[in-house]
């Protein structure tokens, strides 16, 4: 087992990767047990190979996709803790030993590198990037009732728990959303770390598609929403439908009715029974759901203790 474990996913990385591997390896000399690991994801350049030349460890995962590449280091790398940071030599590497310590000393499971307290909108040239990151931030902190500084950032450290215990549901960059949520609504010890920004150097490309990759992260959002707070989502929408079923029985069938005796409007009369039958459908399914959620996080309870268990076995070898 591994005492920390660098963990760089990388596609098509070569003007930076020699620079990031060189960086970490000598910010990591004073951490005994410290293994660097590229993970290449099908790269059309030599990236590979520069990073094995530059002393990493490098292995591969087939799958196209961030999150599949995160899925296949989380499986394969034990280690006490473990950083992810991206390859493209955005990240300070001076953050590593505060971040492992985090981990170590204070049992932190999850260290957010924060850029957006402080240089990533002066310097990150997208502006759409700018948005999205604060229009995310804002979204989760709100609807997850958390106070993650920066929810979309490459640059974290994690607990041996943490990655023994989060499934990898995505495939891409919604991967960083997924696991601030997670954390979140799993009671995880998080912490925010402030980092200096800066851009990708000339000639190296971003892989994130602003608009494609931005809609997924709002759809992850979403998605999780209603899996980890079913009542609530499941509830809003029901209160939704039986709005409308009302507006409508009240104004189209009632109101004719109170004044001629007669139901003259038959359809938008069983119209809004099944509006309604829709709306009381939805609240008992997401009460249902939430009854489920919270087994799941009990069980995810003893899958900590097991964590610990294991950690705590390789600790004593």
């Amino acid at each position: 087992m591994d005492k920390l474990a660098i963990l760089i996913p990388a596609y098509n990385e070569s003007q930076t990767i020699v620079k990031v591997v060189n960086d970490v390896l000598k910010v990591t000399e004073s951490i005994p047990g410290s293994v660097v690991y590229v993970y290449d994801n099908n790269s059309k350049d030599n990236t590979a190979e520069l990073a094995a030349s530059a002393g990493a460890v490098v292995r591969h995962e087939y799958a196209q996709g961030k999150g599949a590449v995160i899925r296949r280091m989380f499986r394969e790398i034990d280690a006490e803790a473990y950083i992810m940071i991206d390859a493209d030599d955005t990240y300070p590497v001076q953050a590593i030993p505060d971040m492992y310590r985090k981990v170590v000393d204070k049992k932190v499971d999850m260290v957010v590198g924060d850029r957006l307290s402080s240089t990533y909108f002066e310097e990150n040239t997208r502006p759409f990037h700018n948005i999205g990151n604060t229009l995310v931030r804002g979204l989760i902190n709100t609807l997850f009732k958390t106070n993650i500084k920066d929810i979309l950032t490459g640059y974290r450290a994690f607990s041996y728990q943490f990655v023994k215990t989060f499934p990898v549901l995505s495939r891409g960059f919604e991967i960083e959303t997924e696991m601030s949520i997670h954390a979140t609504e799993f009671k995880m010890l998080v912490e925010n770390q402030i980092i200096e920004y800066r851009d990708r150097p000339e000639g190296s490309e971003s892989k994130l598609d602003t608009y494609g990759d931005g809609l997924r992260v709002l759809k992850t959002v979403v998605n999780l929403y209603r899996i980890y707070h079913p009542f609530a989502f499941f509830g809003i929408s029901a209160g939704i439908v039986s709005l409308i079923s009302l507006l409508l029985f009240a104004f189209r069938v009632f109101v004719p009715y109170y004044h001629t005796g007669r139901v003259d409007n038959m359809p938008t009369l069983v119209v809004t029974m099944i509006l309604f039958s829709v709306a009381v459908t939805a609240f008992f399914a997401g009460a249902i759901l939430n009854a489920i959620q919270s087994s799941n996080k009990r069980n995810f309870e003893l899958n900590l203790i097991n964590a610990n268990e294991k950690i705590k076995k390789y600790s004593n070898e």
